[in-house]
């Protein structure tokens, strides 16, 4: 098994396309008017629209199974090599920061933000030798 992609069902697809485009440099793929990919080298972030829900299973998803911006659970991550020069870089474009650069006890510097449908977003630099190491690729 191999883990490939984390979904993101979104009201307006090409707001949160913009979104992560500008703030992660990553160019957009996109399939269709309803759906996006923005792909790095171990993992995508796909983006759907609320549309695509029932493309899956015709009549098995039932209405409101897959809500927008209504996450309070998860958290997209991003491994970046200077969190505090994504944090500079964002200033005048993010409009949540949840909080500031802040290095955590796991060795790691975050940065988490809200995205325009509220989803949280870390971006993180390993700052310890075990954190680096774990990271290391």
């Amino acid at each position: 098994m191999d883990f490939v992609s984390t979904r993101v069902i979104t009201g307006d697809v090409a707001r949160l396309v913009d979104f992560y485009e500008r703030a992660t440099g990553v160019r957009a793929e996109w399939s269709t008017e309803d759906f996006a990919e923005l792909r790095t080298a171990h993992g995508t972030l796909a983006i759907g629209s609320t549309r695509t829900v029932a493309l899956f299973a015709p009549g098995l998803f039932a209405p409101g199974s897959a809500r927008p911006a209504d996450n309070n659970t998860v958290i997209i991550e991003f491994l970046v090599a200077d969190v505090d020069g994504v944090h500079r870089n964002l200033a005048d474009f993010v409009d949540d920061f949840v909080t500031e650069p802040t290095t955590m006890p796991w060795g790691n510097r975050s940065l988490l933000l809200r995205d325009p449908d509220g989803n949280l977003v870390n971006f993180f630099t390993p700052v310890t030798p075990a954190a680096v190491q774990k990271f290391a690729r």
